[in-house]
Order: structure tokens, then sequence, then C-alpha cells
């Protein structure tokens, strides 16, 4: 009788909860922040003409559902402050928001150095995750999601969460420091809508009406509207990569033979081959194969690391690892880009006769560790350095596997399902880090990237509303001499984009990584954006903003005196006698390596293989190692050119 009752009491409430109509975007939830000084729209559903009471602060709004179910009630501005409680009725249903702030509300978006979040970066910023607890602070975190065929209304999920050593783990690093930067200032509530998705193209995070301007992508969008046409690739992409990897694990001499694989440390690798690592596999004798590469190294431990706990830290591997210690299994990572930092469990490491196997699978490109990054064992103080000779073995040999076919990155998708489930939640403004996926375009983006921020402030329809954006970073290998660049082209569109009314740039290109897309250097990334917004959203016109950027030029005799704005209180050289990474060319449009001098807020630049010189470039690199100018405020000097001879 007692299971008969209890069932009965389910059922009712499971039938009143299928009679609600009353709800609100995901985003109106308890914890939110919303845009203090401006009128807040509150919107949601209830059933067809129902009425709706909202009580705010010993008000009460009232209004009606229209024949569609939606709703909406304006708030008057309020000032910063907070917490406040909202109770929103429609007959017996109700609905209590809890614990709102008004503060100022930063959408955060971009690819994936956006996306990057603090539990990522954590080996650089444990202090600062460990004193991150502010409850002012707080971060909407968009679900990762792609819809070509209309405009979503919500979201499936998520809610506002505060920072705190946990839940900062998974706030958006750029975001949280810019934030945190304009808590310390301000002293108002800062909440930030992370709407990010590594590898995105500006041209996925515009709506289907700003994409008309751009025939290729619109007709593109088009294309994937045809949902069959997305389960066709999606089933083609994940059988062929499915088959890929399991002939790659059938071959695998490695696990072939069941008694003795080779993770076991009995195994017998006097044959194996020798390797220094970090390095690649292209330059021992295996030359450049693709498949599974196993390694071994042994080693010995300080008596103080033996029977402890340790970390395993294996810098980046190309392209996917599993790692064992004494033939127990320590760690995976499925793609490149992560670092490894694995957890060694308590008495696994031994004084003597340890081993360490890692089964490298690479799947296209060269295999094998990146340089330029630490391999070794932490424990405690003590740290054990991994790098050197290594033994090595084939495991497998296959064709390159064909990358899939990104669908959440086409056009219009990323809009449709991540941005206009916000339009109407009021901002303050915009943060922005994307652009390394459409360096290979970056004429292209000279029009795209202005035609996206113009379609975002129509369609949250709050005017030029702020818009700050990182410029790319310094990234792959230097070159010895000056040579074209599409990172270049790429910074130079940025530049350009400054053109456009309330925007700010970010100059990072003396905080990247040679040997990683997405840099460790986050704070510097968010301090730099704030500094931006403090004169582009704050009005803060006594702030240093900004590095130098490129003014004008002109020549006189052997030389181009170079003009700058943002010098701040003036230019500077860091790390060097004079500035570097200056290029000059003649009329042969040649260029070669510059000397070039400070004279109060420009630059002389000369050389003595170019007598009658005609254009500058500073920086024109993908990695402008060298790059030092700088103003007396610690900013450093955007790349530029002043000739126009790169043809699309």
């Amino acid at each position: 009788m007692k299971y008969i009752v209890t069932v009965c009491a389910f059922l009712a409430l499971t039938a009143l909860h299928a009679s609600s109509q009353l709800r609100l975007p995901r985003i109106y939830s308890d914890g939110m922040v919303l845009q203090r000084d401006a009128r807040t729209e509150v919107r949601g559903w209830a059933s067809p003409g129902a009425g709706i009471a909202l009580t705010f602060s010993d008000s009460t709004y009232r209004t009606s559902a229209d024949s569609a179910g939606t709703w909406e009630v304006t708030l008057s501005p309020r000032p910063a402050g907070g917490p406040y409680e909202m109770l929103i009725a429609s007959g017996a249903d109700s609905l209590t928001l809890r614990d709102i702030l008004y503060g100022d509300v930063w959408v955060c978006s971009g690819q994936s150095n956006m996306e990057l979040r603090m539990r990522r970066v954590r080996p650089a910023y444990e202090s600062e995750i460990a004193r991150s607890d502010n409850p002012a602070i707080r971060q909407f975190l968009v679900p990762q999601r792609y819809n070509f065929n209309e405009p979503e209304s919500d979201l499936p999920s998520s809610s506002w969460k505060s920072a705190n050593p946990s839940n900062v783990l998974d706030f958006s690093a750029t975001a949280y420091f810019f934030a945190r930067i304009l808590y310390e200032r301000y002293h108002i509530p800062i909440g930030i809508i992370n709407a990010s998705l590594g590898g995105s193209p500006v041209e996925s995070w515009m709506s289907e009406e700003a994409l008309q301007e751009f025939p290729a992508s619109h007709a593109e969008a088009l294309r994937f509207k045809d949902a069959s046409l997305i389960r066709e690739i999606d089933s083609s992409d994940n059988a062929r990569i499915r088959a890929w990897y399991t002939d790659l694990r059938k071959n695998d001499a490695g696990y072939r033979n069941p008694r003795v694989q080779w993770m076991d440390p009995k195994l017998n690798i006097s044959r194996w081959g020798r390797m220094n690592i970090p390095g690649y596999w292209f330059s021992t004798t295996l030359g450049r194969v693709n498949g599974v590469v196993w390694f071994r190294k042994e080693f010995g431990v300080h008596p103080s690391m033996a029977g402890k706990g340790a970390i395993l830290v294996l810098g980046r591997i190309v392209d996917a690892d599993s790692v064992w210690i004494n033939g127990q299994f320590v760690g995976t990572t499925s793609y490149q880009y992560p670092p490894r930092r694995y957890e060694i469990p308590p008495d696994v490491l031994r004084e003597a006769n340890n081993s360490i196997t890692i089964r490298v699978i690479n799947n296209a490109g060269n295999g094998g560790f990146v340089p330029d990054k630490a391999y070794r064992i932490e424990s405690g103080t003590d740290t054990l350095d991994l790098r050197g000779e290594w033994r090595f073995s084939l495991g497998a040999t296959m064709e390159p596997l064909a990358s899939q076919t990104f669908i959440r990155w086409k056009p219009l998708g990323l809009y449709n399902a991540m941005i206009a489930p916000l339009l109407g939640y009021r901002i303050k403004g915009v943060i922005w880090y994307q652009g390394e996926s459409n360096a290979k375009n970056p004429f292209e983006y000279r029009e795209s990237f202005p035609a996206m921020i113009r379609d975002w402030r129509k369609h949250w329809n709050e005017g030029d509303f702020p818009f700050l954006f990182v410029q790319l970073p310094n990234f792959m290998e230097t070159k010895s001499a000056p040579s074209e660049s599409n990172w270049a082209l790429l910074r130079e569109s940025q530049c350009r984009t400054l053109s456009v009314p309330n925007t700010g740039m970010a100059v990072t290109v003396d905080i990247g990584e040679w040997n990683d897309i997405h840099p460790l250097n986050k704070w510097d990334v968010g301090r730099r954006l704030a500094l931006s917004a403090f004169r582009v959203a704050y009005g803060d016109t006594d702030v240093t903003s900004s590095g130098p950027l490129y003014s004008s030029m002109r020549v006189e005799g052997d030389t181009i005196i170079v003009e700058f704005t943002g010098t701040g209180s003036g230019l500077r050289v860091r790390g060097g006698n004079e500035p570097g990474q200056f290029a000059i060319a003649g009329t042969d449009r040649k260029y070669a390596w510059a000397h070039a001098t400070i004279a109060g807020n420009s630059v002389r630049v000369w050389s003595e293989n170019v007598s009658n010189p005609v254009a500058v470039r500073y920086a024109w690199a993908d990695n402008p190692a060298g790059a030092n100018l700088y103003n007396k405020e610690g900013l450093p000097a955007s790349p530029f050119r002043t000739d126009d001879w790169v043809l699309r």
C-alpha cells in the first residue's frame, strides 16, 4: 500500500511539472549578474495569454504572455549592488531567483585561447587560484553547440558560478584575469558570459544576414542546413576514424603478444633504437612514418622521492599518448595540445630500476615530443629531468589519417546556437580572442571581422558597445631573414579593425610560445584587455591603454622616420641596445634587416644595404623574436608594415 501511495504521489508531481508553462531562459537564473545602469528586459515563456507578475525589490511589474506564450518585463536601471531576489508568478506557477547582483556583464568569445580554462594553465597560476574566492566575479558557461537552421531562443543547460578555488578551474583564464582586474579597479560585480569554442573561425559566429556579404561562407552555411548531410558526414567520419584506430591496435606489435606487452618492465629492449627526447622521430631511422611508436627510459630517483606520490610532466606530445611507470598505467591524452601532467601514485617509484614507457600515436605530420617543454618528475621540492636518451621501437605503421569534417566550425552554426540565445541580455561589452583559424585567409578577415562586430551590435540592439580583442601572439619557428607571413597579415587585419568605433586591441606578440598555439600566459592577456576596457568602456583617459601603434612615415635621405601613437610617457627598448625586428626596403621591394634608434616619439630606421629606402616593416613574421619596442608603461608595439606589396 505504501508503494502505491508513493507511485501516485510521483505521478501527481510529474503531471504538475508537465502542465507548468512558466519558464525563463537559462541565463536568467540564480546568481546572475545584471547590467548596472541599464534597463533590464526579463523575458520568458508561459501559457498563451497567461498573466505574469514579477516582483523585484518591493516593486511588482505585470504583463501577459502573447499568443505564442512569450512575455517580457522591463526593469528600471539600477546601480551596482545586491544581492537581490526576484519572484515571478503566473497563476499557480512561480519561480524565485536568488543571489542576483548588478554589475558589468561582458561576453567573452572566440576560439581556444579564450576557451582555455584556468584548469589548463593551473601550474602557472596556483597562487591566483588559491586566492580566487570572490562571489562578485561570476561566469556563465555557454554550452558548445551549433545550429544551421534557425537562431535559438534558449540554451539547454548551464548556470552562473561564482569564483572560488573550485569553480574558477572552469573559468576562461583570459576572461577571469580580465574580470579580476576590473573588479580590483572598480569594485563592482563582474559577470562573464563565456561563449567560446576551440578552432572556430570568425564566420561561424556570424548571423545568416551578415554572411550574405560573403557568398562562399553563406553557401557553406546553406549547405549544412541539410540535417541528412550532417548525419552522412558524421557517420562516414566516425566509421573511417574508428577503422583506423582499430587497425592500429590490431597491428601494434606492442600489443601483439598477450604474454609480454611492451609496457612490461621486464621486456628486453636491447634491440630498440635510441633517440634524444624531446624531439621528433622523423630525424631517426624511422623517418616520416605515422602510426604508433613506443618509448622506454630506465632511471633511478633520489631516496627522498622513492615510495612517494609524484607528478609526471611530459610537455606536449604529438598526437596522443598512454604512459606506464614500472608497468602501472598513469595517464593518457588523446590529442596533441594539452600539457601532460599525470599523477604517479605512492609506492610506484623505487630508488633504482624504474622504467617509464610511453606509447605515442601519431596520425599525421611529424610525431614526437615537442621541444622546449618540460619533461620531468616532480615530488615536493625534488625534480628528476627526463630529457636525454630514450629507447624506441616502431609498433605499427599506418597511412596518415585524414582530418574529420569539423561541422561545428562551419559558418553560422555557433551564432545560432551560442550567441542568439544571449541576445536581449544586457551587456557592458565583448572581449574576443580569435583569428588563428582565419590565418589562411588574412585579407578576408579585414572584412569579415568588422562585419561580425557590426552584426553583433545590430542584433544586441545596444548601440556601439565596447568590443575589445586580442591580436595574435608570436607562434611557430623564427626566420633568419625578413619574409612574408600570414600571421603577420592577420595581425594587420586585426589592427585595421581599430577603425571600427569603440574598439580596443591587446597586443600579445611578446607573450606567445613558438611551440604552442596555446601559450600559458593568460594573465598579461587579461590585463591588456582590461587596460583597453579602462579607456574604451570606462572612459579613463588618464590610462595608457595600448602600446605604440604605427601612425606615419617619412623618408629623409637614407633613413625612414616612423611616427607612432600610443607612446604613453615615451618609447623604450626592452632587452637590447636598439629596437630589433625592423626591416627596410628600396624600390626593388627586397627587405633587409635594419638598424633603428628611438628619437622622441619616433623611430629612425636605416640600413647600409638600402641607400634609397621606401618602406619599413616591424615584427613582420609568424614569430618575430627580438621585437622589443615598447612604451615606458611596458606595453609592446603592434607589428606593422608601411607597404602594400603583398597581393591577395
